[in-house]
């Protein structure tokens, strides 16, 4: 038997001409016998004190319009369980819209095949090539192209790294809300700032900072509202997918970087994809509003789904009700991706049924299906529900727990804290520092998801790396922190007057001074890794030479003390006294 479709009305009408039907008869037999009776009053008047006039039925349409509606609704349901227990046809639910077709069971719902993923999650082969360290982690990210932009625009040489190193130990210690004198006073500040740079040096850097040219920006910010960033900003995010893959269930949310305001009431926001397992960063964009002139944007919340998972294929997207929609699941099944994510009941592609909350009990989901997608209504409390779209889920399939929440529900709360959790770490460790300059916020907000991101990439090369530890984050900022002030306070000039910080500037210095040796024919003394095989000295390039085996006569007659020694080895020789050393 074919099945037929039909829309709310029509099944409403269907319902009462049956019930009708079935009372023909019966009203039949009773009018023949009326008619009898009614013979026989013909020649009874009526009296005016006998008379009452039936009442307008206009005046109290609108008080029962809403009763009227929940009643045939309900009338509707029953009837509709009825005919589909009896195997006749079951009526669809249309949208609001009248463009959607709906239906109560899932008979009509194809299979969700997910697609296989091209990509193996985790670091790329890029990103593990190069770690070697945790500051290569984090170079990754912050690279010398992005340090030599901000020192050509500050136009301060020298003392670049240092004074992240800085910024990313004042986050370690939890000092965000802390003066900047304070960091560096003798009593309450700590000694490794005062043994990095003076405060005045880092107060001077803080100032002058600058992201881009400030003499041609105001071309630029006449068309682009982040042009005193975009360029660093652009060079940083493109790097983000370079170096991890995300898995299976990614999130698209929204961060808030505060800016003048604590907590966080005011500030500029980022749309964020999100790994679900690591909360890695995996793209990101800044909100920067209606551009001038131009009409307000109309399905934001989808062209900001499209645009963060452009690039993805297999994956299910997890979202919230400001960008979950009917058409954004249609457009990303195109693309081979999933979507789990909450939706407005103001929505006109639901059908009314999901957002009906009379007669409804406690605890009770109600499904509905097209042949794609799932759409579910669970009342946890009287007089609230939860609405859901799902392109993943296509069976009305309920946990046996104590809520009996929706498994789509499930797997929803699953995955909705990628950036939640991202926030969460960013903001327990975070070198943010109290500024009425935005791009200057944006930057130390650049910072601390540089630090994660780092820190999940260097966890996914090195899982055994301080696996003991429960604070393996804080181990971890804080000796990447170290690693980018040692370099400056190694060739720090003169030591500090503090004794704490002369003590570590000393311990600092000597240990360089074992381990790098330096060139002794140098005024300078440039750093130098080399020694020469015969005297034993540290020379640098400009102070040796390249020669082979068969041309040094040394080098013949001593072959035979280095066993890896061969006719093609190169060797160098100190341009001084022409003496040969091993490189």
């Amino acid at each position: 038997m074919a099945r037929r479709s039909y829309s709310l009305l029509q099944a409403l009408d269907y319902v009462m001409r049956s019930e009708s039907e079935d009372d023909e008869e019966s009203s039949a037999s009773e009018e023949e016998a009326s008619s009898s009776v009614s013979s026989e009053n013909d020649s009874i008047t009526t009296s005016d004190e006998d008379y009452h006039p039936v009442p307008d039925s206009s005046s109290s349409a609108s008080e029962n319009d809403t009763e009227t509606a929940v009643e045939a609704e309900r009338l509707m349901a029953e009837k509709v369980g009825e005919a589909a227990e009896a195997g006749a046809p079951v009526a669809e639910w249309m949208s609001r819209s009248g463009n959607i077709e709906w239906f109560p069971t899932a008979e009509e719902t194809m299979r969700y095949n997910p697609v296989p993923t091209s990509i193996t999650p985790g670091p790329t082969l890029y990103a593990v090539a190069r770690i070697s360290t945790l500051r290569s982690a984090f170079d990754l990210f912050v690279t010398e192209e992005i340090i030599q932009l901000l020192c050509t625009h500050t136009n301060l040489h020298g003392r670049r790294k240092s004074y992240i190193g800085i910024l990313i130990l004042a986050g370690v210690y939890r000092s965000r809300d802390e003066t900047t004198r304070g960091l560096w006073a003798d009593k309450t500040g700590r000694a490794i700032f005062r043994a990095t740079m003076p405060l005045y040096r880092y107060a001077q850097i803080s100032a002058n900072i600058r992201f881009d040219d400030k003499l041609t920006r105001p071309g630029r910010f006449s068309s682009d509202k982040l042009a005193a960033f975009r360029v660093l900003w652009e060079k940083w995010v493109a790097r983000l997918p370079l170096l991890f893959n995300p898995g299976v269930d990614v999130r698209v949310d929204e961060q808030l970087v505060a800016f003048k305001a604590s907590p966080a009431k005011y500030g500029i926001k980022i749309w964020v994809t999100c790994d679900v397992a690591t909360s890695y960063a995996w793209k990101m964009e800044i909100y920067t509003g209606k551009s001038p002139g131009s009409s307000r944007e109309v399905n934001q919340g989808m062209r900001v789904v499209l645009q963060l998972t452009e690039g993805l294929q297999g994956h299910t997207v997890t979202c919230d009700n400001f960008f979950t929609s009917f058409s954004l699941a249609e457009e990303l099944l195109r693309r081979k991706l999933a979507l789990v994510g909450t939706i407005r009941r103001n929505k006109p592609e639901l059908p009314p049924q999901l957002v009906q909350l009379r007669q409804r009990k406690i605890l009770s989901s109600l499904f509905a299906f097209t042949k794609t997608t799932m759409a579910v209504s669970y009342m946890p409390k009287r007089g609230k529900n939860v609405l859901l779209l799902s392109t993943k889920h296509r069976e009305p399939a309920v946990s046996d727990g104590e809520k009996k929440k929706p498994a789509a529900i499930l797997d929803y709360n699953r995955c909705k804290g990628g950036v939640d959790n991202l926030d969460k770490v960013v903001g327990t460790y975070s070198c943010r520092r109290k500024t009425s300059r935005w791009p200057l916020a944006l930057f130390y907000n650049l910072l601390d998801v540089s630090a994660y991101n780092a820190f999940v990439l260097w966890k996914a090369v090195h899982p055994e790396w301080e696996s003991t530890k429960t604070y393996q984050r804080r181990v971890f900022l804080e000796e990447l922190g170290h690693m980018l002030v040692t370099p400056e306070i190694a060739r720090r000039p003169c030591a500090p007057r503090s004794k704490a910080a002369a003590a570590i500037v000393a311990e600092i210095q000597q240990s360089e001074s074992e381990s790098e040796k330096r060139c002794e024919l140098c005024i300078n003394r440039r750093r130098m890794a080399t020694t020469c095989s015969s005297c034993g000295k540290s020379v640098c390039k400009d102070h040796s030479a390249v020669v082979c085996v068969s041309c040094h006569p040394w080098v013949r007659t001593h072959t035979h003390t280095h066993t890896h020694t061969h006719r093609k080895s190169m060797y160098f020789v100190q341009t001084s006294n022409k003496r040969p050393f091993l490189a």
